[in-house]
């Protein structure tokens, strides 16, 4: 039977590649986006590395930060099974660019079969004048002072008896010299990949949320970025080193919304922050009720006084009189009727919001400048971090092209997506180009729900570009578990969020236990989106002092200053939930939390010591770091009692310094 195929093959193979490189990792899709890393890690290659034969192969890591032109080495070596190692480190915040380079290693080849074969008993005669062939070949191809060297070992080789001989091709020394002569024959070249290398706080912040009108202490006077200024001590004080402000821009007056987002907005109503836009100006005017640029500069150099990073909103929205309406009509989606449609979630409604159109015949590419524009006047005023506002509704090519243009001259900018979206969605605006994104921790309440959560985040390919942000509310959301669970299910969310993630964050209220909700909804009765707040920081109830300490142990402990370190351990309670955080730098702690606000829960648990190289009778030293208490443990396991009313968690650190991870 003849068969036929449509597909031609070349019988000429010898331009063709004999080594494949394949499953490198770390990358993301193929290599098309990066994966993410901090600046002063290193990162460790893997690939596997295949050719016919039983040559020897030889590979190295070519990497440099995209801003330099030349390529620095990493070696990589064979780890078992085809697949080869190595690392280089991140220096530098900025993107950096990497590939594979492998060939065959003819000497390494030689040497093998020269070693296995005198070590058998077998003449291998033969076999050196075929090593220093190797060698003359290597020296013609070289010219300097390695030239001079190979010169020097052939005539040394050809004055030399067998035993001699021998001795010297296998010798460490001529290895070394052949290598640094390696005319790398048949050598491989992966496709480029490319990761990402961020400030710290890209993965480790303790981010705080205030509405600056609601600072005045008097909910008839709208608060100034003087007041915020007021604020600072308190906040850091409470260990916070992001100060996130929703929008601060003047806001429009047609279609105000009124006090718990009303349609009738009394005289005295300030209207939603994220209508933006009105006679006084848009995205880059500050409202004029909190002050001037220059009273936002002091703000900003205040914060920076005391470790606080500033963090805008950039919320791609218009109030109905934005001055682009006017100024830029063809950048929005005119009707039929001359109107435009007002923003809206089902079954959410936003009637004092218009939205741009990214695609409209006018709107390319001058829409797109000037969003990247306001960007960057703000980075211009000293702000490295933005949180956006529902990037989800925006067209992916635009936060691509963005990000990596406002990145590609600021690479220490960091943006957060505020995504409660898709899976999917979340994970590819990630990839695009967004440290940091909202999760769905906020409605993680159960055992079961927070181990599954965090082992997707953790053991997925998601591990690689996708950092989690534990919000443990909003302005927007004001959770059911909150709701009903008074100041201990605070305490609870708060050291989920705390040590789950090294990035969690708090809306102001949280640490008053405030969680009054519109009834059936999870939203905020009162809500402070639509009208002035007086907050008494030092009401009864709060769980001030405990968030103060959990943030002075995250800072101390660099086991809490990543979501990826995690592993969950066994107790026998479905209510406690007890897992072991870990770096490496032999930092262990033991976290266990009763799930269950209301009731005392007991369970056995289950100590790591074979993590530390002791037997299951043995002893370890333990902290209580919440309590400040030393004492040791005897044996692998113990009962635990956890009563709400006393406290709802246990912060353990191990302090057996004979930690194994690394």
């Amino acid at each position: 039977m003849k068969f036929s195929s449509s597909r031609k093959m070349s019988v000429t193979g010898g331009n063709a590649a004999r080594i494949s490189i394949d499953g490198i990792t770390p990358q993301v899709d193929c290599g098309q986006y990066p994966a993410r890393f901090i600046v002063g890690e290193t990162v460790n290659v893997q690939a596997d590395l295949l050719a016919d034969g039983h040559d020897l192969l030889a590979a190295e890591i070519l990497f440099r930060p995209e801003t330099s032109k030349n390529f620095e080495r990493a070696t990589l070596g064979p780890i078992g099974n085809d697949r080869w190692g190595g690392e280089f480190p991140l220096t530098v915040i900025g993107r950096y660019v990497f590939v594979i380079h492998a060939w065959k290693d003819f000497f390494g080849s030689f040497v093998d079969e020269l070693s296995k074969k005198h070590d058998a008993g077998i003449p291998t005669e033969l076999e050196m004048l075929e090593g220093i062939a190797l060698v003359k070949q290597a020296m013609a191809a070289q010219r300097g002072a390695l030239k001079s060297s190979l010169t020097i070992l052939l005539e040394s080789l050809d004055a030399a008896d067998p035993d001699t001989r021998r001795t010297m091709l296998l010798d460490e020394n001529t290895r070394l010299l052949m290598q640094q002569a390696d005319l790398k024959k048949f050598a491989a070249t992966s496709h480029p990949v490319i990761v990402d290398a961020e400030p710290q706080n890209a993965c480790f912040a303790s981010w705080y949320e205030i509405f600056p009108r609601s600072q005045s202490a008097d909910p008839t006077h709208h608060g100034t970025f003087d007041d915020v200024i007021g604020q600072l001590p308190r906040i850091s004080e409470m260990g916070f080193d992001v100060l996130y402000f929703p929008p601060i821009h003047p806001i429009g007056r047609l279609n105000r919304k009124g006090r718990n987002n009303t349609l009738t907005p009394a005289p005295n109503d300030p209207g939603s922050p994220y209508a933006i836009g009105a006679s006084e100006g848009g995205h880059d005017a500050i409202h004029p009720q909190l002050g001037t640029i220059e009273d936002f500069r002091r703000l900003r150099d205040a914060a920076a006084n005391l470790g606080i990073a500033l963090a805008l909103d950039f919320a791609i929205q218009c109030a109905p009189d934005h001055p682009w309406l006017t100024a830029h009509p063809e950048w929005f989606d005119w009707r039929p009727d001359g109107s435009l449609r007002y923003a809206e979630n089902p079954p959410k409604k936003y009637q004092d919001i218009v939205n741009v159109d990214f695609y409209a015949p006018g709107a390319q590419p001058s829409l797109w400048l000037a969003l990247r524009d306001i960007v960057q006047y703000w980075v211009d005023q000293g702000i490295r971090l933005f949180r956006v506002d529902n990037p989800h509704t925006k067209p992916f090519p635009f936060w691509e092209w963005m990000i990596a243009d406002i990145r590609g001259r600021h690479p220490d900018v960091l943006f957060l997506a505020e995504a409660f979206t898709r899976p999917k969605i979340m994970c590819h605006l990630a990839k695009v180009g967004f440290s940091q994104s909202y999760t769905y921790f906020t409605w993680r309440n159960t055992k079961e729900e927070i181990e599954t959560y965090l082992t997707e985040l953790t053991t997925s390919p998601m591990r690689d570009y996708f950092r989690p942000h534990f919000f443990v509310n909003t302005p927007d959301i004001n959770p059911r578990f909150l709701q009903t669970s008074g100041r201990n299910g605070h305490l609870i969310r708060a050291v989920l969020g705390a040590t789950l993630s090294g990035l969690w964050g708090v809306y102001n209220g949280f640490e008053l236990c405030e969680a009054t909700a519109l009834p059936g909804r999870e939203e905020y009765d009162d809500s402070e989106k639509y009208t002035l707040k007086s907050w008494d920081y030092n009401r009864a109830g709060n769980i001030v002092a405990e968030i103060s300490k959990l943030n002075r142990i995250r800072r101390e402990n660099r086991a809490l200053q990543s979501h990826l370190n995690i592993e969950f351990l066994t107790t026998n309670n479905k209510n406690i939930l007890y897992f072991r955080k870990f770096s490496s730098n032999g930092n262990t702690l033991l976290i266990a939390v009763n799930l269950d606000p209301f009731n005392a829960e007991a369970a056995q648990i289950e100590i790591p010591l074979w993590r530390f190289g002791i037997d299951d009778h043995g002893a370890i030293a333990v902290e209580d770091l919440m309590s400040d208490i030393a004492f040791t443990w005897y044996g692998k396991f113990q009962t635990i009692l956890i009563d709400p009313n006393l406290r709802t968690f246990f912060i353990w650190r191990i302090s057996n310094p004979k930690a194994l991870d690394s």
